[in-house]
């Protein structure tokens, strides 16, 4: 499903990860865990194509990424989660939710929003409310949803637990859990394994940007 080879990546100057190897399978849940500024990040981010890769090869499902537009990734099937949510506070829940599908001018809005409400059934009891109204965890329920919009066959969940509230903690892994049965494949980046620990088939952790001791 997802293979990255001798990936290098830079900030600037400033070299973030080097030589990331990793292989995901179809419906694999991996684990990408270091500690804040180890790489987690800027790795989710070049595979989004929002970072460019100075070497080395991203390939998802046979096609390259390293070079393709970073729009083409939602058309391909993959879902981003950034850490800090980036919800439009203004927007409401539907909303938020639906702008990939808008932005895409995709004709099946309505029944991708449907299948959200099935996998969260939360965000149809937000849907009308404003971005801004929810609490933290809320938020993120909300950000997995609209990465889902996209997000049909590769899911990158970027510190999907941080600053939430164990109970709503527990509903996010019920959730994450509830999606790899579905078919999905994701990779979830953490600074530890504290809430995601019996959901992984396998992890890869990150050092000073680079996978340390590879599968685990």
């Amino acid at each position: 499903m997802l293979e990255i080879r001798d990936l290098d990546v830079s900030i600037g100057p400033v070299g973030i990860l080097r030589q990331i190897a990793l292989n995901l399978a179809p419906q694999e849940m991996a684990g990408l865990i270091g500690r804040n500024g180890a790489g987690k990040t800027t790795l989710m981010r070049s595979i989004m194509g929002l970072l460019p890769a100075r070497r080395g090869q991203i390939i998802f499902d046979g096609q390259a990424l390293t070079t393709a537009p970073a729009w083409s990734r939602a058309r391909m099937g993959i879902g981003y989660m950034p850490e800090d949510r980036r919800l439009v506070p203004e927007l409401s829940v539907r909303e938020n939710i639906c702008v990939p599908s808008w932005a895409m001018k995709r004709t099946d809005t309505q029944d991708r929003w449907d299948e959200v409400c099935r996998m969260i059934p939360e965000v149809r009891e937000f849907a009308p409310r404003k971005a801004q109204q929810l609490s933290g965890g809320q938020q993120k329920l909300v950000a997995i949803g609209r990465a889902l919009m996209c997000g049909s066959r590769l899911l990158l969940l970027d510190e999907p637990f941080e600053g939430v509230a164990p109970a709503l903690a527990r509903r996010i892994a019920e959730v994450i859990a509830n999606l790899k049965s579905g078919g999905l494949s994701i990779i979830i980046a953490e600074s530890d394994l504290r809430h995601s620990a019996e959901l992984l088939d396998t992890v890869f952790h990150i050092e000073r940007g680079a996978i340390q001791n590879g599968r685990q």
